[in-house]
Formats: structure tokens, sequence, C-alpha cells
């Protein structure tokens, strides 16, 4: 059975939240690194349970706020990836995920500037 699109991008951002929780566990072996493990997880699981809430917002402005926390999440994401690459924290290689975060936080700001247009 063929995915719609928003099933598919509920999969992709629990996939995300999966690949950052590997991250924070691998963190977490340094309890220095323990901080930024529980943020990197709690706003990339972030992401996937607020996507899921806004497929099923009751209204426009539900559903545009909602976005909003999603791209939020998702940038905040995408901020501790990048810090913890520049700091060095882990030996493996973060580009591939920093690059799925930027996508992500793209495609949550074109859906909020389209979900506000779709409130007017």
């Amino acid at each position: 059975m063929k995915q719609n699109k928003s099933d598919e991008l509920k999969a992709r951002t629990k996939e995300f939240a999966f690949r950052c929780y590997e991250v924070g566990n691998a963190l977490w072996k340094q309890p220095i690194n323990r901080d930024f493990a529980k943020q990197l997880i709690r706003s990339s699981s972030s992401i996937a349970a607020n996507y899921r809430a806004a497929c099923l917002a009751q209204s426009k402005a539900a559903f545009a706020a909602k976005i909003s926390i999603v791209l939020e999440e998702a940038d905040e994401s995408l901020f501790w990836l990048e810090f913890i690459l520049e700091l060095k924290l882990l030996d493996r290689a973060l580009q591939p995920l920093i690059t799925e975060a930027d996508e992500l936080v793209r495609i949550f700001k074109s859906s909020r500037i389209t979900a506000r247009k779709n409130q007017k």
C-alpha cells in the first residue's frame, strides 16, 4: 500500500528521533555530555510526536500552531547536532543526521508558511 505524504513524514520524523536517540545514547557514556544527550533526545522525539499531533489537528489554526512547535523542535535538534559536532564529542560522522535535520527544518518552515496562508 502506498503511503501518503503525511505518513511518509511521520515515518521520517520517527526515524530521525531513533537516530538521534542513538547519538544521545553514545553521548551518555560520558557524564559531562548527558545534558546534551537529553536535550537532543527530547527535541528530536518532540518533532515526531508533535507532527503526529498536527496531523490530527481539528482546525487550521491548531495545525499551524503544532507545525510551529515542530519547526522549533527541528531547529533545536539541528542546533544540538551542530553543537555536538563542533565540540567533537563523538567519533561518528554526524553530517548525514545534520543534513536530515536541516531538511526537516526546511520542510516544516515551508509547511508553517502554507498553514498560515491557509488560515486567512
